[in-house]
């Protein structure tokens, strides 16, 4: 039973370290002080096989590893190519017109290679379709890696850029390990020391108070040698004390005691927001608010910017938003989604999306079922494969309508024969 709890820790893509605190609230500094990553950890990550690899922009790419966290106790086959692309089979020999980028619901943590929904859609369509994602991903680094990879020769007509959960608050921050570090100890228990190691330091956006705009951040820690700066707790403590929404995560969770409520006043001013964090009862519950205007403001930001790059290179888009624990389950229960002003953005400016929220709200009326029954269908964190099938077949329809010429497998006639003689092999 024991095993089974730490699986679905694992396969909620770290989720529930941004949401609910561990253990008596301390100061900011003795957070950061205490809590620096081993130098073992860093030696993993940099020189033996782990799951992660370093990128000097977004942090890390995926490696090569066999986490063993998937259905019925197996450990999952995760294996990438040198540009950070999870490896593929369908077709890969073929013309690939599509491109995915996300976090781990777009890598298909928790899943083989095979088992990706890349993969199954790809079976079904007759081509290939390539799996940027990565785990622990903000909307920010998806961007980045996009970037790269589309001025490469692995530029694809056609781009799926998938937003899931907390990937808006990740784009914020400067080192994403400080905020789940006690899932990183967790895997520990099965998994070797720095095997899964990753969060470390990456470009992000900020909010500049004295301006009042975003801007974009370099990475502090471009080159891997330096990595091991995050092993020195007065390093990592100079470098992250104005990291206003690691601290604000914080806070949220209550894991620290302190924050400067003056300029997440100021922030507030920055962000159009009337909210006077002085003048609230709740605090924490003020600062995960403004914290969630923070995070949108940057997600929004980003996606003009990838809807501007799509535009300029004549490329087709589709933005994909899932959450299946902030958002779909609220949605099962009647309630209201949190992610509602980003739903309202996308709309508004007229951004082609696919909303796996409605579709899983509609899939659930099928059934009499418990919401956690329903869940076991599908995911065991992460989507399991039959997830991953669902999802597959769920985007579909968007997806052909995207490509021109159709799919093989979806075309008519003569023309379908003709290009059939390409899948022959041997004759």
């Amino acid at each position: 039973m024991k095993k089974i709890l730490i699986i679905i820790m694992t396969a909620m893509d770290f989720m529930m370290q941004t949401v609910s605190g561990q253990g008596t609230p301390v100061t900011f500094r003795d957070y950061i002080m205490k809590g620096v990553p081993a130098k073992r950890e860093v030696d993993v990550f940099l020189h033996e096989m782990s799951w992660a690899k370093f990128d000097p922009e977004t942090g890390y790419r995926l490696g090569n590893y066999m986490p063993h966290d998937g259905v019925d106790n197996s450990s999952t086959l995760s294996t990438s190519q040198p540009n950070g692309a999870r490896t593929s089979f369908m077709y890969k020999s073929s013309h690939c017109r599509i491109n995915t980028y996300g976090n781990s619901f777009t890598q298909c943590h928790q899943v083989s290679d095979g088992e990706t929904w890349q993969e199954y859609l790809a079976a079904d369509l007759g081509e290939p379709i390539r799996n940027f994602g990565m785990g622990g991903y903000g909307v920010n680094q998806s961007y980045l890696k996009m970037l790269k990879e589309e001025s490469t020769a692995n530029a694809a007509e056609n781009i799926v850029f998938y937003i899931w959960g907390d990937d808006h608050i990740r784009s914020l921050l400067r080192c994403r390990y400080m905020l789940i570090r006690d899932w990183m100890k967790e895997q520990e228990k099965t998994e070797e020391k720095g095997k899964m190691f990753h969060g470390n330091f990456w470009s992000n956006i900020e909010m500049d108070l004295d301006k009042g705009v975003l801007v974009e951040k370099k990475n502090l820690i471009s080159d891997p040698d330096s990595l091991y700066n995050m092993t020195d707790p007065d390093w990592m403590y100079a470098h992250l004390k104005d990291d206003l929404a690691l601290q604000m995560a914080l806070y949220k969770k209550g894991e620290i005691t302190d924050i400067d409520f003056n300029k997440l006043t100021t922030l507030a001013k920055c962000l159009g927001s009337a909210l006077d964090l002085q003048k609230q009862t709740d605090k924490r519950k003020a600062v995960a608010e403004l914290l969630d205007l923070y995070s949108f403001a940057s997600t929004k930001y980003i996606l003009e910017k990838v809807k501007q790059f799509a535009v300029k290179n004549k490329k087709k888009l589709l933005v994909v938003i899932f959450d299946p624990y902030q958002v779909t389950r609220p949605l099962l229960e009647g309630k209201s989604r949190y992610d509602q002003p980003i739903v309202e953005f996308l709309e508004k400016n007229k951004y082609n999306y696919f909303d796996m929220n409605l579709v899983h709200l509609q899939d659930y009326k099928c059934f009499n079922l418990k919401i956690d029954d329903y869940y076991k269908r599908y995911f065991i964190g992460h989507y399991n494969p039959a997830g991953n099938h669902f999802f597959a077949f769920a985007i579909k329809p968007r997806i052909i309508e995207m490509l021109d010429p159709r799919p093989i497998t979806y075309q008519d006639g003569r023309q379908q024969l003709i290009n059939f003689k390409g899948y022959l092999e041997g004759f």
